[in-house]
């Protein structure tokens, strides 16, 4: 197959996915579905392609979306915001922390009913990177296609869910964080969006996972805290990288994906479930004893993706910086003692009952 043949066959994929996705979207903001232009991409392409479609997201086009996101984020961590971040640093460990604790119970639950090995449950289970829990998972014995798999529906589920909940509880627009700019600078914009190429360079140098989020983020944050002068992202570039999330997601998805193994994935919805049970029932501790508002709390404590959580926060307007915040934390957090806790949960999971 001549290379030229091969490029056409992939864009005569990629342009159809693109084109569906863009018309979700559309309906879906019609509808006043939250979070649109990600959630309408993501169903119908994953419906898509579940019916056998062959269609698919462009080369690059979820490192694409997260860049978008990462960058958006950044200018919202002024000198001020860092301030309060500060204060709330024992709140923003305690929920990045019970991520872990609730993802242990989540991955027990899947050993137990799904029938697969410790350390298969173990990395679905927990709600951390997709791609750097297939690799521990790998490592440690562990069945990648399976948590690859739970992954892809842990995402799709929290993102439909958390949204759809805070829209219609009114759990928007709480909170009074705003980005440093709200207009687009263009004489400034290269130089936000060279800083913000610059971060993912040196994160994917150093080997930093998620790299495409973290590098934009930290790299513009700091030169917001600093002070800087930059612009803001158009609007329809941040929407664009919510297209582009929702077409990467909803390609995880095939017509095999529930025939593959219906048992693991029912379970693994179910932990899913109690995670967000958890969660929720944690979080609402913490807003009783007045640490932030429920729906802030919310968010920053759900078991999704960083970037699908953090562009949630942005489009209903809730606390940016302290969900950022929680989910760096927590991916943070696991990607470090994943290994350390997976040898203390394989122990744990073959003590004779």
């Amino acid at each position: 197959m001549s290379p030229d043949f091969r490029f056409t066959l992939r864009w005569g994929r990629v342009l159809p996915a693109l084109g569906l996705a863009a018309c979700a979207g559309a309906l879906a903001q019609a509808l006043r579905v939250p979070l649109p232009w990600m959630i309408g991409p993501l169903f119908s392409v994953a419906l898509a392609r579940i019916a056998g479609w062959m269609i698919e997201g462009p080369p690059g086009g979820r490192q694409a979306g997260q860049w978008a996101i990462g960058t958006a984020l950044g200018l919202y961590f002024t000198p001020l915001v860092l301030a309060h971040l500060a204060e709330n640093l024992l709140l923003i460990g305690l929920m990045a922390g019970s991520a872990v604790g609730i993802g242990m119970v989540s991955a027990w639950l899947i050993h137990r009913w799904a029938g697969v090995s410790a350390a298969t449950a173990f990395f679905a289970g927990l709600p951390g990177g997709a791609s750097e829990m297939v690799v521990l998972a790998e490592r440690q014995g562990g069945a990648p296609d399976r948590v690859a798999a739970a992954h892809a529906l842990r995402v799709m589920m929290v993102v439909s869910v958390v949204p759809f909940i805070l829209y219609h509880w009114g759990g928007q627009g709480h909170d009074s964080y705003v980005p440093a700019l709200l207009t687009v600078e263009w004489g400034r914009f290269p130089l936000l969006v060279a800083a913000s190429l610059l971060g993912v360079g040196v994160f994917r140098a150093l080997r930093i996972a998620n790299a495409w989020v973290l590098g934009p983020l930290a790299c513009i944050a700091g030169l917001t805290a600093a002070q800087v002068p930059l612009s803001a992202l158009p609007g329809w570039l941040v929407g664009a990288g919510q297209l582009l999330l929702g077409v990467a997601l909803g390609g995880r998805f095939s017509p095999e994906f529930f025939r593959a193994a219906p048992r693991f994935l029912a379970v693994s919805a179910a932990s899913t479930l109690l995670a967000l049970l958890l969660s929720g029932l944690f979080v609402l501790v913490l807003a009783a004893c007045g640490a932030a508002s429920l729906p802030s709390l919310l968010l920053a404590a759900s078991p999704g993706g960083m970037a699908e959580m953090c562009v949630t926060a942005k489009v209903l307007h809730l606390g940016v910086p302290l969900i950022t915040a929680t989910h760096v934390l927590r991916v943070v957090l696991i990607t470090v003692c994943a290994p350390k806790v997976c040898g203390f949960f394989l122990r744990f999971a073959t003590l004779p009952r």
